[in-house]
């Protein structure tokens, strides 16, 4: 499993977490202060790394969450085909994965892209 445990108040915007089971990125993080009977409260709202759904999460600072490791990796594309998918060759393991392009993405054959992988799931960025 490619994740790790850290206390909530160590987040930022624009880091990883694990929110719904789906790896997300911090779009907003705010905290609360401590009430009476409690400590402070952390409000995250995240997007979904691969699905692109907005989720939100409230936890006291001190909780522990689940941080994804997910890797940043370099690739060549080899094929572009018409319907936005691309042949692109990992230019460490030199594996040839098939991936979808992000829409309006102005790739061609032999182009270096860099894409984002965690647990089977990859995305170009």
């Amino acid at each position: 499993m490619s994740r790790e445990q850290t206390e909530v108040r160590e987040l930022n915007e624009g880091n990883y977490l694990i929110m719904d089971d789906a790896p997300c990125q911090i779009t907003a993080y705010s905290t609360a202060k401590p009430g009476k009977h409690g400590s402070a409260k952390a409000r995250i709202e995240g997007k979904g790394v691969f699905d692109e759904k907005k989720r939100s999460l409230s936890q006291p600072v001190d909780a522990k969450i689940w941080v994804p490791i997910i890797e940043r990796k370099q690739g060549q594309v080899v094929n572009v085909e018409g319907d936005g998918v691309a042949q692109v060759m990992d230019l460490e393991t030199y594996e040839t994965i098939t991936m979808n392009l992000p829409d309006g993405a102005d790739v061609g054959n032999g182009d270096e892209i860099e894409y984002l992988e965690y647990e089977g799931q990859r995305k170009v960025v």
